[in-house]
């Protein structure tokens, strides 16, 4: 042992050890607690800069727009939301000013109407003014000039008004809205009401001396935790009932701003998984629901379309209105389908398997063809991207189907899509909806090409032509029984098939392009 041992008391040899290793510890605690200090201090300094930064620039207008903006001192933006954008103008195909229609004629008459009435064309308010460019995996990347960080009812008012002036500068005259998407949520239904109600009035004052009107509104039946479980299907009475009351309000608005069209996109009214499923009883209350919306509707006096927004699935595992077909015999089960007609949308046909010229064509052939909500999606990426159509061949089919339609009226194309998230600058949004507008433009001018040359409208009547006689007549009036068909069978033999000529078809498709 060392040290010497005195009775119980243990002496330790003298060392200076100790004491260097106290002080040098209480050195490096000192030292560690002023860096601490300093790092703290260096924070709140450089908080403090980006606060005084904020509040000095949250209205800075984008680098690439010449600065025309409110000082931020009011608290209310003040002059134009978009300095530096004119309003947008027709120049033709080989224009290169991006803020300009190079196929979009607005007057032009194309195949007996001008295009603007084939098009009817509508601004989606909650991609283009609600849309931070957030996804599952990261974070918003672009906040707009005059948001200032808030979801109140002056920040509502704000959007409104930017709102308008984007659709008189692109030239449009109809918008698309849900409830939530322009008015804020609040504690109560009916605070939440009045907010709403604060809003619709400011939107018909801006509409006011011009020609500018909702395509349609609907309700946001989907965002809220209290739908979870779905609207019109939810396993909760007062979910369902909370719903009616919702699309109620939103039916009434629409109507009062002049909406032409009412649409219903159930976003959450399909399941998860069927092991804690009533399918049918759900089916059963979603039917019951929509009767009651096409019984209030006929009670205010208003006249617009109910329009279904088919989608398979996404938020859901599968939604109830799959498709264009599956929404079809929904309808013919609880005799709705007198009342009601389909909003298709691209992005959504082709997550159910299919093209959007297929939906179009499924829903045109049965009299539901309402609305096309124009936007695309990745087929590299299985979600719902929401992008603008900027396809020729793929609007040349679509605008193929809405002259076989005779046009959409009272619906139209509305932009349902979104900015890409690394698309950030203000005159994005302008260039966005010029591309789409552009493109179904493009693709109208491609159908007129088509028809006035006629060759693939005569390649499929020819394909057909064996039923443009006697017993073709009577096969398609529903007269033609299996005994007679039977007896011609005999008589005609061994049937010769000829070329269904697809490849001809192509060609003389892509030669409008």
């Amino acid at each position: 042992m060392n040290g010497e041992n005195r009775g119980n008391e243990t002496v330790r040899p003298y060392t200076t050890a100790p004491f260097y290793s106290y002080f040098s510890n209480k050195l490096r605690l000192l030292q560690c607690d002023m860096k601490r200090r300093s790092i703290i201090l260096l924070v709140i300094s450089l908080c403090l800069s980006l606060s005084t930064f904020i509040a000095t620039c949250e209205n800075i207008c984008p680098a690439n727009l010449e600065s025309n903006c409110d000082d931020g001192s009011s608290g209310d933006w003040k002059g134009e939301f978009f300095p530096g954008i004119p309003k947008i103008k027709y120049e033709g195909p080989t224009s290169k000013n991006p803020l300009s229609y190079k196929w979009y004629n607005a007057e032009e008459v194309i195949l007996g109407k001008k295009m603007k009435d084939w098009m009817r064309f509508s601004v989606a308010f909650w991609h283009t003014f609600r849309g931070t460019g957030a996804d599952p995996f990261g974070a918003p990347t672009k906040s707009w000039p005059w948001e200032d960080g808030t979801n109140s009812i002056q920040m509502a008012k704000t959007r409104m008004r930017a709102h308008f002036e984007f659709m008189e500068k692109l030239g449009v005259n109809r918008w698309c809205f849900h409830d939530r998407d322009i008015a804020p949520d609040a504690k109560t239904l009916e605070e939440t009401n009045a907010n709403l109600d604060d809003i619709v009035e400011l939107a018909k004052k801006l509409q006011e001396g011009t020609d500018i009107k909702p395509l349609w509104g609907t309700a946001q039946l989907f965002m809220h935790p209290r739908y979870m479980h779905g609207g019109a299907t939810s396993s909760e009475l007062s979910v369902y009932a909370y719903a009616a009351a919702q699309v109620k309000k939103a039916m009434e608005v629409t109507h009062y701003l002049g909406g032409e069209n009412y649409v219903f996109w159930g976003g959450r009214e399909g399941y998860q998984t069927l092991l804690n499923t009533d399918m049918k009883r759900e089916l059963d209350h979603l039917a019951t629901f929509l009767q009651a919306a096409v019984n209030y509707k006929k009670k205010i006096g208003f006249h617009g379309t109910l329009l279904i927004e088919p989608k398979p699935q996404e938020p859901t595992k599968h939604q109830y209105d799959w498709d264009a077909a599956t929404s079809f015999a929904f309808l013919q089960k609880y005799g709705l389908a007198d009342e009601f007609k389909l909003n298709i949308e691209c992005n959504h046909a082709t997550l159910s398997g299919h093209s959007c010229h297929h939906e179009l064509e499924t829903a045109r052939i049965n009299g539901l063809l309402g609305n096309i909500d124009a936007n695309t999606g990745d087929p590299q990426i299985g979600w719902d991207t929401d992008q603008f159509l900027t396809d020729i061949a793929e609007a040349t089919l679509v605008m193929l189907s809405v002259v076989r339609n005779g046009g959409l009226s009272p619906g139209g194309f509305n932009f349902d899509a979104k900015l890409r998230r690394e698309s950030t600058d203000v005159e994005d949004l302008f260039i966005a909806h010029i591309s789409g507008m552009d493109t179904l433009a493009r693709g109208l001018r491609n159908v007129a090409k088509l028809m006035e040359d006629g060759s693939l409208a005569e390649l499929v009547k020819k394909r057909y032509q064996t039923f443009d006689s006697e017993i073709g007549a009577l096969i398609e009036a529903g007269k033609g029984d299996f005994e007679t068909l039977e007896k011609k069978a005999m008589e005609w033999g061994e049937p010769t098939v000829p070329s269904a000529k697809q490849e001809l078809a192509e060609m003389i498709f892509q030669s409008a392009l």
